[in-house]
């Protein structure tokens, strides 16, 4: 959607905010679900919605989800509901002025939840990079058995998906975040409180692989811990995901950073897509 067209809907979205009732208490999944009804018509609308339900459904059974697509409405939706309405119904009808009002009237909404399930994964899940199952599996194939060490683990789901596909790993966190976050509290794996400093610290001789996902937007931990590979006398494979320049990471790590381009980063960021405003992506760091 582009930005002409998303400013019309916010406009539009506060011309309906009198007329709705914003204090029903609704969950994020319930309220999203209510809309695969409503656009029933419209499939390029529904298979975002089906997207992001099926998701949290695996995320709810302990499992890996699905990878997304991009979870924004097509730009040229509003001409679709248009076009549509005006073949179902004659000119004049009143109900084909209902039907439109309520599905143009929806739609700021709708994009509004799409782009908010990043939230939602934080917020329920503790979730910040998007983990896939396909990514999962395309990661173990690049590590191919290598006993691997993960930094800032989180709630574990990078370490949860090696464990589902044979690897050895150890996660690892300093789960200083958790005091603030009760997601926090629920990991989906085994993870050592540990800070990435001192995961390096107690287990660079016992790994071959380093992977570091979403290190905290302008902390310098990052940065220390590149410091510590680069200042070993191993080598390793240190494989960080985050967004350059953007939300995560620090610029000291950015700033200093060695991006490596390989056939296999190539193939992990295929699996690893962007599903929102946010571009984060898969780096071989040196």
């Amino acid at each position: 959607m582009n930005p002409k067209q998303r400013k019309k809907l916010l406009k539009q979205a506060k011309k309906n905010k009198a007329t709705t009732n914003a204090k029903t208490p609704t969950s994020y999944i319930a309220k999203i679900s209510a809309y695969l009804e409503l656009f029933n018509d419209y499939p390029t609308v529904k298979v975002l919605i089906n997207n992001v339900i099926a998701a949290d459904r695996l995320l709810k059974q302990g499992l890996l989800p699905q990878t997304l697509p991009e979870l924004l409405l097509p730009d040229n939706i509003q001409d679709t509901i248009f076009k549509t309405v005006n073949e179902t119904y004659p000119a004049g009808d009143p109900r084909g002025d209902k039907v439109w009002n309520e599905l143009s009237g929806a739609l700021p909404d709708l994009d509004q939840q799409l782009r908010g399930f990043r939230d939602y994964l934080e917020d329920e899940y503790g979730m910040w990079a998007y983990i896939s199952a396909p990514f999962a599996k395309a990661l173990a194939e690049f590590i191919n058995g290598r006993p691997t060490l993960e930094v800032m683990a989180g709630n574990g789901y990078v370490s949860k998906g090696l464990h589902d596909n044979k690897q050895t790993v150890i996660a690892t966190d300093s789960k200083d975040w958790t005091a603030e976050n009760e997601t926090g509290r629920h990991p989906v794996t085994e993870i050592e409180q540990l800070s990435a400093n001192d995961a390096f610290d107690k287990y660079h001789d016992q790994v071959d692989v380093i992977v570091m996902v979403w290190s905290p937007d302008g902390l310098p931990i990052d940065w220390e811990l590149l410091q510590k590979i680069r200042q070993s006398d191993k080598s390793f494979d240190f494989v960080v995901v985050g967004e350059k320049n953007g939300a995560t990471d620090s610029q000291e790590f950015w700033d200093n950073a060695e991006l490596l381009e390989s056939p296999a980063i190539t193939e992990l960021n295929a699996h690893f897509r962007d599903f929102d405003l946010i571009h984060d992506r898969v780096y071989l760091v040196k």
